[in-house]
Parts: C-alpha cells; sequence; structure tokens
C-alpha cells in the first residue's frame, strides 16, 4: 500500500528541520571551539557537543524513516 504524498511531505519537512536544528547546533559548537580557554568555555562547549549528538540522531532518524516511507512509496518494500 503506498504512502500518501501528505505522509511523504510531512516526513520531508520533519527530515529537513532536524537537519535545520543539527546545523545551527554544529555553528553554536563551533563557535565555542574559538572562545577563551576557560573552564566555563569548556563546559558550555562539552555540552552543545553533546546537544550536536542527540540533533545529529534525530536528523538520521528522521532521514530513515523518510527513506523508508519512499523505498515503500516506489518499490513497495
Amino acid at each position: 500500500m503506498p504512502v500518501e504524498i501528505s505522509e511523504l511531505d510531512e516526513m520531508q519537512s520533519t527530515y529537513k528541520a532536524a537537519v535545520d536544528d543539527w546545523v545551527a547546533v554544529i555553528r553554536e559548537e563551533e563557535a565555542l571551539a574559538s572562545v577563551n580557554h576557560s573552564i566555563a568555555d569548556v563546559d558550555a562547549w562539552e555540552h552543545v557537543h553533546d546537544r550536536e549528538e542527540a540533533a545529529r540522531s534525530k536528523a538520521k532518524a528522521a532521514k530513515r524513516a523518510y527513506e523508508d516511507a519512499l523505498r515503500k512509496n516506489f518499490f513497495h518494500f
């Protein structure tokens, strides 16, 4: 049974939003990698790195779901 176009649109939007969030956190991490060498700065950098890992996982999961739906829609598996 094919996936509805509206479902594909929603999955694509979810994936794109997750990638946008991931990119934003990467830019935040990049900015923190260029700050002074203080304990507080290192702590902030490590915290944002954890957020980057979480954002990456979310984007990869959204991509996987979207790709699976496309395969189901076009190849019926």
